[in-house]
């Protein structure tokens, strides 16, 4: 079994300054927490992430989105929303951001790979076609599920969202194509305040799971896998993506779930159990959101030790 590890510098070129909650801290944190678990750096296949085109962000993406935060970021920043910046170096950010899933499947689909994790920011799933909001810009995972479909001609595609908050921006970019199935738990009532269990998108695709805030974890646990189970019951993926959320842990300033880091543990192995029998265990997973750096990247190690 192949890990891989994709990051890109540039990652930290996303500017957002220090009192924003998704500062290049975030990033920071893995690194360090893998310093400390040296065997399983070593197990890591390490692969720095090449720049999605904008052909590529177009897969998910309107072509007017994307040349606008293109100028946004040479003009030196701006911001899109009150929580969404754009400083000058987040294109090329962005851009590698959605590379790293890019690479992360065509190694996943070629044999390179058995399963892959983006260590990236800035996170991807809650930008729209035509905006970004969450502090998102481009939706890596959606960009991924479809470019997997063009690219490899494989038909079948499972999203899984565990982050804290509703993968909306996912949803509404994946949902018009019935063959890729999307699973959300999140938190409600929250931010972004969609992803009632009633939304199952136009073609019956998609799975929402509200859950209320500081249930035992282990609630969380059951009621995202009971949905996982549902969305693939006689519907068998051909490759699972993870909006792999580090917000849904316990003590995060933006959210109210209990999770701790064993229990990232055990979503990722029930994950991998579950890949294994389905496609060969191809998994590509990638960083959406965490706030509480120290625990972000210890959530990480035990995300990676789950994939190995």
């Amino acid at each position: 079994m192949r890990l891989a590890f994709i990051s890109h510098p540039d990652c930290g070129r996303h500017d957002t300054g220090w009192g924003h909650p998704e500062h290049v801290g975030r990033l920071r944190a893995i690194p360090r927490a893998l310093r400390d678990d040296a065997e399983l750096f070593a197990e890591l296949l390490h692969y720095e992430a090449r720049h999605a085109t904008p052909n590529e962000l177009a897969l998910a993406h309107d072509p007017a989105y994307v040349e606008r935060v293109r100028e946004m970021s040479a003009a030196g920043g701006g911001a899109i929303d009150a929580d969404t910046i754009v400083s000058e170096g987040s294109w090329d950010a962005a851009r590698a951001a959605v590379g790293a899933v890019l690479d992360s499947v065509d190694m996943v689909l070629d044999g390179r790979a058995t399963r892959s994790f983006a260590a990236v920011r800035p996170p991807g799933h809650h930008a729209l076609r035509a905006r970004g909001m969450g502090f998102c810009l481009f939706g890596s995972i959606a960009i991924g599920a479809h470019y997997a479909r063009a690219q490899h001609k494989i038909s079948r595609v499972l999203i899984v969202d565990w982050d804290v908050h509703h993968g909306n921006g996912t949803q509404a970019l994946v949902q018009d194509e019935p063959e890729i199935r999307f699973v959300s738990m999140h938190q409600w009532p929250w931010y972004p305040g969609t992803g009632p269990a009633s939304d199952r998108g136009p073609h019956g695709s998609a799975w929402n799971v509200p859950m209320p805030a500081a249930l035992p974890a282990a609630q969380y646990l059951a009621a995202l896998l009971r949905a996982v189970d549902e969305a693939t019951q006689e519907w068998t993926p051909e490759l699972v993506l993870v909006s792999s959320g580090f917000d849904s842990l316990a003590g995060d300033p933006l959210g109210g779930f209990t999770l701790e880091i064993e229990d990232v543990s055990i979503l990722t192995r029930e994950l991998v159990d579950r890949a294994n029998s389905w496609c060969g265990g191809r998994i590509v997973s990638s960083l959406e959101g965490g706030y509480a750096p120290a625990r972000l990247g210890k959530g990480v190690v035990a995300h990676l030790r789950g994939m190995l």
